[in-house]
């Protein structure tokens, strides 16, 4: 048995437009923080608002195509994006890179997903929170609390 698509209208399509830039411009927001204060960078404004881009699409055209259940799509990007963010994570005797990266971008594409099922508030705050999570440690007081 098939399941029609729901065929969406000049409206819906603009209203997906809009999310798919906003889920963008929210990541590129989190990359720019990154970028900013790296100076080798494995992920920055690009990468992040792809991420975030990418997952706001893939969760918009889940929610037309898998009228049963749109989570599947959804589960997907949370699997491929940490698949992604393994190969950001090397290991070179005890220390450890990438990490930081992988978190913040498989949490960002959290972020595209909010925006997809228009969730705008959760992926505002969402947005806020990694970013303030990236910029902590160049806060003084979390220096001289880190030193310790």
């Amino acid at each position: 048995m098939t399941i029609p698509i729901s065929h969406p209208t000049l409206i819906t399509d603009l209203e997906m437009f809009f999310r798919i830039i906003f889920a963008c411009l929210l990541g590129c927001v989190i990359g720019w923080e990154r970028e900013r204060h790296r100076n080798i960078i494995s992920a920055g404004i690009r990468t992040y608002g792809a991420i975030s881009m990418g997952a706001c699409a893939f969760g918009i055209v889940g929610l037309y195509i898998a009228l049963d259940d749109p989570s599947r799509v959804a589960a997907q990007v949370v699997t491929g994006i940490g698949f992604l963010g393994g190969g950001i994570i090397f290991r070179q005797g005890d220390y450890v890179t990438g990490l930081t990266t992988a978190a913040t971008l498989w949490a960002t594409a959290a972020v595209g997903l909010s925006v997809a099922v228009g969730m705008y508030l959760t992926s505002v705050l969402t947005s806020i929170l990694i970013f303030l999570l990236l910029y902590l440690p160049r806060m003084a007081w979390w220096k001289k609390i880190s030193s310790k």
